[in-house]
């Protein structure tokens, strides 16, 4: 993009933003010119709340679907939109509400625990909600006698069930297209190329229970790595002493860790751990979405009822 069609596609979203009165929300994924232009740069979760606490009645969700639907839910009487309709996410299209219905049925007695990263419809039809955050802390706050169905990431599941101890949990077989990329391979060539550095790991990352094996057994350092949300990331590379740290999750995050921390060094585990559908969405879109008030995520009454109560729970538990 040539610096004066940018310059110029910049000035008229910063024009339709103000006519609108819209609030720009971004996820640590989104490119850098994107994450530049908005309001606010978090977590799913977190943007979600941000878009329920604001004024403003129109909420442009720079982000994935589910995550656009989680703003509707939490903000029934706003316009949520997102650029572009065909943003989707690999995890949450593991699952859907049809399926989880089915499972369920073989084990009725359970408890569901779905991670956010789900449609509204998988949400509905689940007891808790959790985050990469809080997912080990929800699990904690159900009676250890009750058995716990967990969707859709099995590696997060793996890691909570490790963390807690629950010998209850039955795990769906979902994953992350590109946080499975992670393999023991990549983290030990990293840590042995920048021995100094400390090693920040999403629980989504393929590798995360081997990776909890090597820091128990000595094999990599136990106090150098640390299992962390993107939020976690961002709170963590502040007020680390640390200069140079290897980070495993999506590229899309160094943006925001680089201009946070200027003077400190941050190495993605591997190049290639890009979101085609994080990277969906361009200024040319954002602007069409702010002009055109295109496209909207609205959650029917009905499924956002249901699936506001889990989130609700989940809220709870971790206030």
């Amino acid at each position: 993009m040539r610096s004066k069609n940018k310059e110029e596609l910049i000035s008229q979203i910063l024009f339709w933003k103000k006519k609108r009165q819209a609030l720009i929300l971004a996820h640590n994924y989104q490119i850098p010119e994107i994450q530049d232009l908005a309001d606010f740069v978090g977590d799913s979760l977190e943007l979600s709340q941000k878009a329920a606490q604001t004024e403003s009645k129109l909420i442009i969700f720079c982000g994935v679907h589910f995550m656009a639907e989680t703003a509707s839910i939490l903000s029934p009487d706003k316009k949520v939109l997102i650029p572009d309709l065909e943003a989707g996410c690999s995890l949450a299209s593991m699952i859907d509400a049809e399926m989880l219905r089915q499972w369920k049925k073989n084990y009725p007695k359970a408890v569901v625990v779905s991670y956010v990263n789900t449609s509204a419809e998988v949400k509905a039809e689940s007891d808790y909600c959790c985050t990469s955050t809080n997912a080990v802390q929800v699990v904690n706050s159900i009676p250890v006698n009750r058995q716990i169905l967990f969707v859709p990431d099995m590696f997060l599941g793996d890691y909570v069930a490790k963390v807690t101890g629950r010998k209850n949990m039955i795990i769906y077989p979902g994953e992350c297209h590109v946080h499975a990329k992670v393999k023991p391979a990549d983290i030990n060539k990293k840590m042995s190329q920048y021995p100094k550095a400390e090693f920040l790991i999403h629980p989504e990352c393929g590798c995360v229970s081997s990776c909890m094996h090597f820091a128990a057994n000595g094999d990599i350092p136990n106090v150098k790595t640390h299992i962390l949300s993107t939020g976690g990331m961002m709170k963590y590379t502040k007020k680390s002493k640390s200069n140079e740290f290897v980070i495993a999750t999506e590229t899309g995050i160094l943006h925001r860790l680089k201009k946070e921390n200027p003077k400190k060094s941050f190495i993605p585990v591997r190049d290639d751990l890009v979101c085609r559908f994080m990277k969906m969405i361009t200024l040319p879109k954002l602007l069409n979405s702010l002009k055109n008030l295109e496209y909207e995520v609205k959650v029917p009454k009905k499924i956002a009822d249901r699936a506001r109560i889990p989130i609700e729970r989940m809220l709870e538990i971790s206030n």
